[in-house]
């Protein structure tokens, strides 16, 4: 028997630790070599974990256990043959192993071992000692009557309530608990402030209006509002670059470059995509990137690489519903843009009341390094830009020459 032993690869130089999300297999199945087998959290992202050889799989970790980099999470039983039928679990037994070079023992040729009835895999194991459950009262449907995880939620789905009143605990994530102490931090350790103003959207949705449909049959990619925001914050930031600074101890760092992050909503939680060198695309390019990283980082496929250093951040509670809010600086950046809903709303054009689509605009910095007349003037930048875009993001008259010959 010839025994591969699992480590957790290293996600990232900074990354030391991650967390088991979720076991794809269980123990005793066979795997193919390259097949996910794991989803793991760091505290930057989730990331898949593939199988490195093809054979039966002995599991040495259980979801939600911390784990080292470089440490044995699993064993891969490579001289195991491929069950008939190509499918798991095998019916030979996961090796078994103590020790970081285990001696397995060879089992006799063509030999069966099937588990004992009523034992449960790792993931049925965990949901039984989260919800106190006596497994000898569970018959179980998996090889040899294992107790799978489906035999739990069918067993908990068929138990009768209290009432209506019921609570769950459940832990968090890497990812969560990561995000959460960064934003305590931030709230501590900076002065934080917030400033507002109101864009009138209308001049971008008439353009997007008339020229979106045959933009997208064109570039395969919507045209959207961020890449008009995005393409507006790089404009206001080499205008204002203190708005594009950090702190470093007693120093402040500008740059003379736009990695615009932009937040996305993702299973796990709030992730932040960079867009490097932001300035330097065009309408196209941008919103073809953003389609990109938001798809990875919905399917937990992004890289490290891509949700480090940012220099700026742009969200957008608006997709949401929010109307108004703060958003919170993401360190070590020192300004965050909060984009919100378009609300039909009264306002006074040319000395006429007009209904005109609205959405406020938010502005939070650090105001250690940026003055108000700096936050001040970036937001209005922003704003004459987006209500100005045939000057200022096509610089003509003719948006059409531009969008439609990228």
């Amino acid at each position: 028997m010839s025994v591969l032993e699992m480590k957790v690869p290293s996600p990232g130089e900074s990354i030391s630790e991650v967390e088991i999300a979720e076991w794809m297999v269980e123990d005793g199945d066979y795997v193919e070599k390259d097949q996910t087998i794991a989803e793991v959290d760091s505290d930057k992202a989730t990331l898949e974990l593939p199988a490195e050889e093809a054979g039966i799989i002995s599991l040495r970790a259980e979801v939600g256990d911390v784990v080292a980099v470089g440490q044995i999470v699993c064993l891969i039983d490579t001289s195991a043959s491929k069950p008939k039928g190509g499918g798991p679990p095998s019916e030979k037994q996961a090796p078994k192993a103590t020790a970081p070079n285990p001696e397995p023992v060879n089992p006799a040729p063509n030999q069966e071992i099937s588990y004992a009835a009523g034992h449960p895999s790792v993931a049925a194991k965990k949901i039984i000692d989260e919800n106190n459950i006596q497994a000898e009262q569970i018959e179980g449907t998996g090889k040899g009557g294992r107790i799978t995880k489906q035999d739990i939620l069918q067993l908990l789905a068929s138990l009768p309530e209290e009432g209506n009143r019921k609570s769950e605990v459940r832990k968090l994530s890497m990812l969560r608990r990561k995000i959460a102490s960064r934003l305590v931090t931030v709230k501590n350790e900076t002065a934080m402030l917030t400033t507002f103003n109101e864009v009138d959207m209308k001049p971008i949705m008439d353009l997007r209006a008339k020229y979106k449909e045959a933009f997208k049959e064109k570039y395969k990619v919507g045209l959207g509002f961020m890449s008009f925001f995005t393409h507006a914050c790089t404009l206001a930031l080499k205008e204002f670059p203190t708005v594009n600074s950090m702190i470093d101890g007693d120093h402040m760092i500008s740059y003379n470059f736009n990695d615009i992050g932009i937040a996305v909503s993702t299973p796990k939680g709030l992730m932040v995509p960079v867009l490097r060198n932001a300035e330097e695309m065009n309408l196209l390019q941008i919103e073809s990137k953003i389609k990109e990283l938001a798809i990875k980082a919905r399917d937990g496929k992004i890289a490290i690489e891509e949700i480090t250093g940012g220099t700026f951040t742009i969200t957008n509670g608006g997709v949401f519903g929010s109307m108004l809010s703060t958003p919170i600086i993401n360190p070590p950046q020192s300004a965050i843009l909060g984009m919100h809903n378009i609300v039909q709303r009264p306002v006074a054009v040319n000395g006429k009341v007009e209904i005109r689509p609205i959405m406020y605009v938010a502005l939070s910095y650090d105001h250690r390094i940026i003055d108000g007349k700096d936050s001040v003037g970036f937001l209005v930048k922003v704003k004459e830009v987006l209500e100005n875009p045939e000057k200022l993001v096509f610089g003509s008259k003719d948006p059409e020459n531009t969008l439609m010959n990228y």
